[in-house]
């Protein structure tokens, strides 16, 4: 049989709002979706690193809005499918029409691994106004196989076209992936999805895992642009899948161009594994608690590892950054330093 094609969902212009504390501008949007375009990447996904209406203090606010964010790469892509990223709570109904008329092909929803029910009613607002709709789980490493198997099989109930599972602390090995990958492509009908991150160095050998166990749908930023250690490096997967015969419809010169232009223009370094982004994997805590997590040691004179290590005690999700100041003061007040 010959290797099945895989499609390359590109997340540069989404998840790499996270390293830059979403101050991406349009010029910057422009430039990066048309060589992505250019590239023959199939889907790009754009907006605020937490998605569409999540512009906001507690988790940063956006240099740019989502209208303009949206529109402009739109107006820059004339091949490549433009999707966005929600989350209940943060966006409403009302964005996701008005992202819907900048012309998104696809919007997926996320919900943490346990909560996909919080996805219903936005699935079926984006079937109804004729795009894409995708469920997606984060944090999936805290679900069994089979409990992310029925999740899943709930959100396609609700009306989601493709289900994705993010790693969202770049904590998996490959055997972890291949068993959750496996349980879902058993349980759904749908395409499926895997979003790998890179803190433990394994979100290439992650993604190839999923891709054997049935995935076939892959996420990866241009030279890994992503939170903390960064995401799946998505030249190299490009070039990982066409060594195992996997076609993508990328141009394989032309994506590794695009990264190029990513690294002059994004990004003030192209992410690598410190010792934070270690312990984060090691911890299972979202890799986009990095920077608040190093600001509020700092401040308080305590170890970044421990405070990982004391966040990953509480299995905090995303959107919990409100608990790193008590996992601080936890530990200040055991005389904890550095």
């Amino acid at each position: 049989m010959n290797p099945p094609t895989v499609t390359v969902h590109d997340s540069t212009l989404r998840d790499g709002q996270h390293a830059v504390r979403h101050q991406l501008d349009a010029d910057q949007i422009r430039a990066y979706a048309a060589a992505a375009d250019t590239a023959g990447v199939p889907v790009l996904e754009v907006g605020h690193g937490n998605g569409i209406g999540a512009s906001s203090r507690q988790v940063g606010l956006s240099k740019t809005d989502d209208v303009t964010m949206l529109a402009t790469a739109r107006e820059a892509m004339p091949h490549s499918r433009l999707a966005t990223l929600m989350l209940p709570g943060w966006a409403t109904s009302t964005d996701l029409r008005s992202a819907i008329r900048q012309g998104v092909d696809i919007v997926r929803v996320a919900a943490h691994c346990t909560e996909a029910d919080v996805t219903e009613r936005h699935l079926g607002v984006i079937r109804d106004l004729g795009a894409e709709a995708q469920g997606v789980l984060l944090m999936s490493h805290l679900a069994a196989p089979e409990d992310l198997a029925e999740q899943c099989q709930r959100m396609v109930g609700y009306g989601a076209q493709a289900v994705c599972i993010f790693d969202s602390a770049g904590t998996y090995l490959p055997e972890a992936v291949t068993a959750r990958i496996t349980a879902i492509t058993t349980a759904v009908d749908v395409p499926v999805a895997f979003h790998g991150h890179n803190n433990l160095g394994m979100a290439v050998a992650n993604s190839l895992a999923a891709v054997r166990a049935g995935a076939r749908v892959l996420d990866a930023c241009a030279r890994g642009f992503g939170a903390g250690a960064g995401n799946t490096q998505l030249e190299v997967l490009v070039a990982v899948l066409e060594r195992y015969g996997h076609p993508t419809g990328i141009g394989l010169r032309l994506v590794a161009q695009a990264a190029d232009l990513a690294e002059r223009t994004l990004m003030p370094a192209p992410p690598t594994i410190d010792s934070t982004s270690l312990v984060s994997g090691l911890a299972g805590v979202f890799s986009g608690f990095k920077k608040p997590v190093l600001a509020a040691a700092q401040r308080a004179g305590v170890s970044p590892w421990d405070v990982f290590v004391e966040l990953g005690r509480r299995r905090v999700i995303a959107g919990q950054e409100d608990l790193i100041p008590e996992a601080v003061n936890t530990l200040t007040s055991l005389g904890e330093r550095p």
